[in-house]
């Protein structure tokens, strides 16, 4: 009895140590997996401020407004492309941080508290059985005192009897109290050891259930969890390579997007574009004669050189420091710069004027924009007077065109300048750079400008009356003279020039007089842009051209053949 009562002690007090193991690994099984959401949220971190940091870095390097002269420079644009692959480079790793956030700390955080709830259901279980078979020990161990105490109680009532039935001197009437006493001792004794008996039994099933079913069971289940938060893990730990490999690919676009810039980069195209916004202009000076101090004859210079002097008075202010110096040694003036920038040489002089012409010719067209738009608003309030007044268009118009006469001053006062300069510098194998036509074609009249080309001063110092050299470079855009208007108009519109390309979106028949069928994908030549009606007029080669719906095709126009042609427009209408 008490070796089967050992036993029994021994294998609850095993399960009591196995459930505190398991519970004890399942708890370091779920901290394990906190740690390692916080690893992934860490380097998530990690990733979000190195992206943060590289575009900080990339944006603090691209070029401000002032230095986009930059872009000339091949080895420049091949620096800003690095940059902007960097930026998409930093952008991948934002990608990184993503999908690790919402493909793992996400879902991990979610199994977490799940794995959680299930393990505190698990081993709740496990403590209700062990419980209940404690219960059910004791009340055995209960059941088997009584049992004991009453057999003791017995015996103890038999011995009594029998000394009184053996005494001679106990009467009669004591003696079958006595018998009757221990008769009822046994009674108890067997109803104590049957009690006994039926409970033990039960217990013997309930303890094989406990450790057959119930227990294995529950762990059986506790086992199936451990095993889904290890396939999880695993899980998790693919991920977390997988996320890094996705962006690989785009990653290698964007080194092999900045090792195309850098193989792009043209060294003598950057000095050739060197050369072209830092050459002068000047000519070379002739050699400088001798000055012989030992005779009392007047000094001079040779008349060859750019620093000569016209008269003695300005020879003897050179001593003063205020005659020109050799073209070399020409010293920046540290005040404010004059308006037709006299102060550079000839070459940047003329690419600053005609810089300023081509703004002053932008502003002059946005006046003229806003002109036509006004003048359309105000035709459609006189056709219809409910929509508004058309007198209330005028002041606005009065406004315009005194700004468009302003710009066009400023336009002629600006030409007249780069007359002067392309007058005063050497003649090239190249033509130089022509003027706009608004000028060329509005100014019949030499402008009365004293700077203007018609008195311009040539390189030695002497004033010359030849034209200039710009109105003769570009025949093209004065033609000559015809004998009637309708005459001049067909010769200049056979002279238009293309002013981009279009590529067809869409059949077009081309029906209708003055149109042209054209092919889808078919690439034509643009002469003429859409006027606001919804045509546009392409050539196909020289001897046909003609219009197609501006919707059926896709225009690229060139920005300086796009200004020209506004100007020659704007040339023609007013002529007509």
């Amino acid at each position: 009895m008490d070796a089967i009562k050992g036993e029994t002690l021994l294998k609850v007090q095993q399960l009591r140590d196995q459930f505190d193991n398991l519970e004890k690994h399942t708890q370091w099984g779920i901290d394990f997996v906190e740690k390692y959401t916080k690893f992934v949220k860490e380097r998530t971190e990690i990733e979000l401020n190195y992206a943060r940091q590289i575009r900080n870095l990339s944006k603090k390097y691209q070029p401000k407004k002032k230095e986009e002269d930059e872009n000339k420079y091949t080895w420049c644009r091949a620096f800003h492309s690095t940059l902007n692959e960097l930026n998409d480079y930093a952008g991948q790793h934002e990608v990184i941080a993503e999908n690790m956030t919402s493909q793992i700390i996400a879902d991990l955080t979610r199994y977490t508290q799940e794995i959680k709830t299930e393990r505190k259901s698990h081993f709740h279980d496990g403590r209700k059985a062990q419980q209940q078979i404690e219960a059910s020990w004791k009340q055995l161990e209960s059941c088997k005192r009584k049992f004991e105490r009453d057999c003791k109680e017995a015996d103890r009532a038999q011995q009594y009897f029998e000394k009184m039935d053996a005494d001679i001197n106990v009467t009669k009437a004591d003696v079958e109290k006595a018998r009757q006493q221990a008769q009822m001792r046994h009674q108890m004794a067997s109803d104590s050891k049957n009690e006994y008996s039926s409970y033990l039994q039960k217990f013997n099933q309930e303890q094989n259930e406990h450790y057959y079913t119930i227990i294995p069971n529950i762990f059986q289940k506790i086992q199936a969890m451990e095993e889904k938060r290890i396939e999880r893990m695993g899980e998790s730990l693919k991920t977390f390579a997988e996320v890094d490999r996705q962006i690989l690919p785009i990653i290698g676009k964007c080194l092999d997007g900045m090792t195309q810039a850098a193989e792009s980069i043209e060294p003598k195209n950057d000095s050739s574009q060197v050369i072209e916004s830092y050459k002068s202009g000047f000519e070379p000076p002739g050699d400088v004669e001798f000055e012989d101090y030992g005779q009392a004859m007047k000094r001079t210079v040779s008349e060859t050189s750019l620093n000569n002097s016209r008269s003695d008075n300005k020879a003897e202010r050179s001593s003063k420091g205020k005659t020109k110096t050799l073209w070399p040694f020409i010293k920046k003036n540290k005040g404010s710069n004059p308006e037709d920038f006299s102060h550079l040489p000839p070459e940047q002089r003329r690419k600053k004027l005609q810089a300023k012409i081509d703004d002053i010719n932008k502003d002059i067209q946005k006046e003229m924009d806003q002109r036509d738009a006004l003048t359309k608003m105000k035709e459609v309030y006189i056709k219809n007077p409910q929509m508004g007044d058309p007198n209330s268009v005028d002041p606005r118009l009065g406004e315009i065109a005194q700004n468009i006469e302003k710009l066009q001053a400023e336009a002629q006062k600006f030409e007249g300048w780069l007359a002067e300069v392309e007058g005063r510098m050497p003649v090239k194998s190249d033509p130089p750079r022509r003027t706009s036509v608004l000028y060329e074609t509005q100014n019949s009249t030499p402008p009365t400008n004293n700077n203007c080309a018609q008195d311009r001063e040539s390189p030695d110092g002497s004033y010359t009356e030849e034209p200039s050299s710009e109105v003769q470079s570009k025949p093209e855009v004065q033609p000559e003279p015809a004998e009637s208007g309708d005459e001049f108009d067909d010769a200049d519109e056979e002279m238009l020039p293309t002013i981009g390309t279009c590529k067809a979106l869409y059949p077009f028949e081309g029906h209708n007089e003055g149109t042209i069928a054209v092919a889808e994908g078919e690439l034509l030549y643009v002469i003429e842009e859409d006027k606001g009606d919804g045509w546009t007029r392409v050539r196909r080669n020289e001897e046909e051209e003609g219009y197609v719906p501006t919707s059926y095709v896709e225009v690229f126009l060139d920005s300086n053949a796009k200004e020209l042609f506004s100007w020659r427009r704007v040339y023609l209408s007013e002529d007509s």
